[in-house]
């Protein structure tokens, strides 16, 4: 018998779901930032709508390799910038749920003015990046490597978008710049199940399972320019996405 969430009804419910329980969400927030500050506020309350959003569209997630990790990144204390392919909306949520450390995502400026979502953005510190505009650019990612050097911990999408086909798209150097200009640590990260469960284009969630799986950090001082570490940080993506998505 068919799963009633892989079902015409079940697509309804759960974009009914989703309509009713985001606006809620960031309410929940607003209503906790005068208490806890606007980032402890996001993570006391963005995950646990993530995890509900994962239990009841049946998204069933495992993060492998975690342990594998220095200490100092699994308690939060050296801040890195996590680099994952991109294959759905979906990828955000699901690594908010997942990732034991607190992460913002950089996002291109115009997500901030998004009604719910960008304001949601603004409470979790996403750093917002200018992309139409090379000196505005390149100031942000400065001022985004302070906020690294400061403790943040940040999510990048190399690809810049989110694949239409189910293959990697080809790497933007901004992140790998960032990088460098904050010297801290890459954690390449395979983020495998979104093409499956919420693909480009489509605006119906499916269930299916998610895999996260996590590599050995690459360190930007070890590696001579911008190409080589955006070289091999792409091949450990690539491996680890190949790894996922046969465990």
């Amino acid at each position: 018998m068919a799963n009633w969430r892989d079902t015409g009804f079940g697509g309804i419910a759960m974009a009914v779901w989703a309509l009713v329980t985001v606006p809620m969400t960031v309410l929940g927030i607003f209503l906790a930032v005068p208490f806890l500050g606007r980032r402890r506020a996001f993570y006391a309350v963005g995950p646990m709508f993530a995890r509900g959003m994962a239990w009841f569209c049946h998204i069933p997630y495992t993060l492998q390799g975690w342990d594998r990790l220095p200490e100092a990144v699994r308690d939060g204390r050296q801040p890195v910038i996590f680099m994952s392919n991109h294959e759905s909306q979906m990828d955000p949520p699901i690594l908010i749920a997942a990732l034991p450390v607190p992460a913002v995502f950089i996002a291109k400026k115009e997500l901030q003015y998004v009604p719910f979502i960008g304001w949601a953005a603004w409470a979790a510190g996403v750093i917002f990046i200018d992309r139409g505009n090379r000196e505005r650019s390149i100031q942000s990612i400065r001022a985004a490597a302070q906020e690294i050097r400061n403790g943040k911990n940040v999510v990048i999408f190399p690809e810049g978008t989110r694949t239409r086909s189910g293959d990697m798209l080809p790497f933007k150097k901004g992140g790998f710049a960032l990088a460098q200009e904050a010297g801290v640590p890459i954690v390449p990260l395979a983020t495998v199940g979104g093409f499956r469960v919420l693909a480009s284009g489509s605006l119906r969630i499916r269930p299916g399972r998610y895999v996260l799986h996590v590599g050995e950090p690459v360190h930007p001082s070890e590696h001579g320019d911008r190409d080589a570490l955006m070289k091999e940080v792409r091949s450990r993506i690539e491996a680890l996405v190949a790894e996922a998505r046969t465990s």
